[in-house]
């Protein structure tokens, strides 16, 4: 079962130049770790010594693979962190661990060992809104192809991904995406039934 979240509501304020951050972990490939569902709690269980202050964790999920027929099903969760680190330096460990887990990156969307997606922190939009709302837009033709080479905030397809959006309404349904202004749940609300249907909890 999923951790009380702890996000700020009702006034609470998060101490001085620390953010909330949300981080998306899915594996569909077992390795020496394990299997994919040991590869996701180890890669947890990795957040949790590199992060000061994990304030939730998401149940595990099944689901199928992006695109459809891409490969095998994955297991998905995600994770609700608080730190005072940039998040250039957040994705270097989110990078740093995926590698510890056997990671490699050869193939846009193919089969991975641990998959650890940067989805938000904080209010932050990076690089700007405007490059955000190009990215944000991409067809799913270009999506497939092209991979941004600078960091995107928040994840750019997170509003349209059910595997994401599951996991996350566990850990922080309250979190606002700042360039839709929606928060977790709404973006949720918006999606198919039959994409969130997809989404099995183990």
């Amino acid at each position: 079962m999923p951790q009380e979240t702890l996000l700020p509501e009702s006034g609470e304020k998060l101490p001085q130049n620390r953010t909330i951050v949300l981080v998306a972990l899915g594996s569909n490939r077992s390795s020496e770790e394990g299997t994919p569902a040991e590869v996701v709690e180890k890669g947890i269980a990795a957040l949790a010594k590199c992060f000061e202050v994990i304030r939730s964790r998401s149940p595990l999920y099944q689901t199928p693979a992006f695109p459809p027929g891409s490969g095998a099903d994955y297991i998905n969760a995600a994770v609700c962190i608080e730190t005072d680190h940039s998040p250039q330096a957040v994705i270097k460990l989110l990078h740093d661990i995926e590698a510890q887990m056997g990671r490699t990156r050869k193939k846009r969307w193919g089969d991975r060992t641990l998959d650890l997606d940067l989805i938000g922190v904080g209010d932050i939009v990076l690089p700007d809104a405007e490059t955000h709302a190009i990215w944000r837009a991409l067809p799913l033709s270009e999506q497939m192809i092209r991979a941004p080479d600078l960091l995107i905030l928040p994840h750019p397809r997170v509003q349209e991904r059910a595997f994401v959006l599951v996991p996350l309404a566990d850990v922080a349904p309250d979190w606002e995406h700042p360039a839709l202004g929606l928060s977790v749940t709404d973006m949720l609300a918006a999606l198919p039934e039959a994409l969130k249907q997809e989404v099995v909890a183990l």
